[in-house]
């Protein structure tokens, strides 16, 4: 699809993740903007929550005060409602508005009250991070409202891109204040559907007899389903990030969505030669044994099989479970390396261990007490991973043929036992496994593929079924193994992800360099200069009913001049 250069004068895209780093979406945008830069210059505005101050700076935002800055000279906020300006320190550098929103605390009642006049967003039962989602999402819709309107209406074509619910209040207000900006509402999971499978509810085989409003009663998630509901109902388009999950939109939220736009990746994340892949390999790879060998005062072979999981700490929504039972079989089917098993998943840190950074800089090691986990937790003998690997057993010693090693914080290069960010410790990996239950999309094994490293995932994640689509299944032939999945066969998934890492152990250094080659060339396929024409047919649907609601010579004004363009 062409790109649509002159057809919008201005895209707002809003999201709690933005310039904020906390889960996949942050990915999504970050790696989308360059494309939409390019495309669109500064005709991109990002919208996110300033919740920053000057001791706890973000550190991926850099103010630009002559940005914007005759709207800002003249905008007339809510008291207790301010921005900051500037962009994004990302590739493409686009312009983003910081919202302070504190003010709108104040008129939340009132504010939730006409949400239930106008769309029947059901607030009364509201709790936890409810009130805090909506208030920014308030407060964006009333600074897009304003930028709009000093820019002018006439004539004009806006688009607001509204991310999740937590922004859901902001489109609702745009569509009760400002009815011709044109919305877009993406879910990257539906909120009551995660919730079913995050109780251990079935869900796949069950889907069609659950009812979205039913089961939001049962599980106490009124407030927040109500409110997506209300902005998928509602808006010009309607989209979500996977075929799958497109499915439970139509039978959780009562709309089938306009459009499936899958998240793309860009390779700028990814070191641009062979020698630079090798040097960040050998770096990452140091590293892991080394704090590895620090903890549990073994030797780390240099042959080491070094297989990991990742991403949101969601104990059996993202297979974490499931990994740690399956690195378990491998150990009983013995692989031909030894095998050390990371889960790089952030959970409740209460500090970097001492113990280990001082054995770290030792001269002799010996194994340290609970040599199964890098930083102390405030919850320490109740986490649902430290327990899990507590009861299978791990012991990590000289005798172990697999270990398993927990790294429960935030890689971002600070955490004060491995140093590395994330993406600086990919590389090192020889195999991912994400065998996740619940994965509308699935970044983190797109991430791995995209550094070359091989990855397992499920059919029931969004990207497993986008490879199968278009790949035939394997690591030979896209770097990627996709495990059938099902509400009730997890010993054959367990059985099917063991015995695939045991292959993976036994190839050699010619057949591993092909399966390199082929995940990288994959991630390729998945860039966002393929995937962002889904978002182009996006911005037309919401257009299109958008000029919908406007008066009729308006509309048929504003149709001519489409055209034209």
């Amino acid at each position: 699809m062409d790109i649509p250069k002159e057809n919008f004068e201005l895209l707002f895209e809003t999201s709690w993740e933005v310039c904020n780093k906390i889960g996949g979406i942050y990915t999504v945008l970050s790696t989308k903007a360059q494309t939409l830069q390019r495309a669109f210059k500064d005709r991109v505005i990002f919208v996110g929550p300033d919740v920053w101050t000057e001791d706890n700076p973000s550190p991926y935002f850099k103010e630009t005060p002559s940005l914007l800055k005759q709207w800002r000279s003249k905008a007339q906020l809510p008291e207790g409602v301010s921005v900051r300006v500037g962009r994004w320190d990302i590739p493409g550098r686009p312009v983003v508005v910081l919202v302070k929103f504190d003010g709108m605390y104040a008129m939340k009642d009132e504010f939730y009250g006409n949400m239930w006049e106008q769309y029947g967003v059901d607030s009364l039962h509201a709790y936890g991070d409810y009130d805090e989602g909506c208030a920014f999402a308030h407060a964006a819709g009333v600074v897009i409202e304003s930028i709009c309107r000093h820019n002018g209406l006439d004539s004009k074509n806006y688009i607001a891109h509204f991310d999740e619910w937590t922004t859901g209040m902001g489109l609702l207000y745009l569509k009760w204040r400002l009815p011709q900006v044109a919305t877009i509402f993406t879910t990257h999971a539906t909120s009551i559907g995660r919730s079913i499978c995050g109780n251990n509810k079935p869900l796949y085989g069950y889907l069609s007899g659950y009812d979205g409003d039913q089961m939001a009663r049962e599980l106490n998630m009124e407030a927040k389903h109500s409110l997506e509901k209300a902005a998928a109902l509602q808006a010009d388009c309607f989209t979500t990030v996977s075929r799958i999950t497109a499915i439970e939109c139509g039978q959780l939220l009562g709309r089938q969505p306009d459009v499936v736009t899958p998240n793309g990746f860009e390779q700028n994340f990814v070191p641009a030669t062979k020698t630079k892949l090798a040097l960040a390999r050998e770096a990452a790879r140091r590293r892991i044994l080394d704090v590895v060998s620090a903890l549990t005062g073994q030797d780390m072979d240099d042959d080491t099989f070094i297989v990991a999981t990742s991403g949101r700490n969601e104990y059996r929504n993202k297979g974490i479970d499931l990994f740690l039972d399956a690195v378990n079989r491998l150990g009983e089917i013995d692989p031909q390396r030894r095998v050390l098993a990371l889960i790089l998943v952030p959970a409740w840190v209460k500090e970097a261990r001492a113990d280990l950074k001082e054995a770290m800089s030792a001269p002799y090691r010996n194994a340290l007490n609970e040599p199964i986990i890098t930083h102390w937790l405030n919850n320490q003998d109740s986490d649902s991973i430290i327990c899990r690997i507590r009861s299978l057993g791990f012991e990590n010693g000289s005798a172990s043929r697999v270990m398993a090693v927990y790294v429960p914080c935030y890689l971002n290069g600070g955490d004060g036992v491995v140093d590395m960010s994330y993406y600086d410790v990919i590389p090192g990996l020889d195999a991912t496994v994400f065998p996740s239950y619940y994965e509308p999309w699935g970044y983190t094994p797109l991430e791995s593929v995209a550094f070359g490293v091989p990855t397992v995932t499920t059919t029931l994640s969004g990207f497993g079924q986008w490879i199968l689509s278009q790949y035939e299944n394997g690591f030979e032939s896209c770097g990627v193994m996709v495990i059938d999945r099902g509400d009730f066969n997890y010993d054959q998934v367990k059985e099917d992800i063991a015995v695939s890492l045991r292959g993976l152990t036994e190839e050699g250094a010619k057949a591993l360099s092909g399966i390199q080659r082929a995940a990288m060339s994959t991630a390729k396929d998945a860039s966002w200069t393929n995937f962002i024409k889904y978002y182009y047919e996006s911005f037309d649907v919401a257009l299109g009913n958008a000029a919908k609601r406007m008066p009729k010579n308006a509309a048929a004004k504003k149709r001519n001049q489409r055209k034209q363009k």
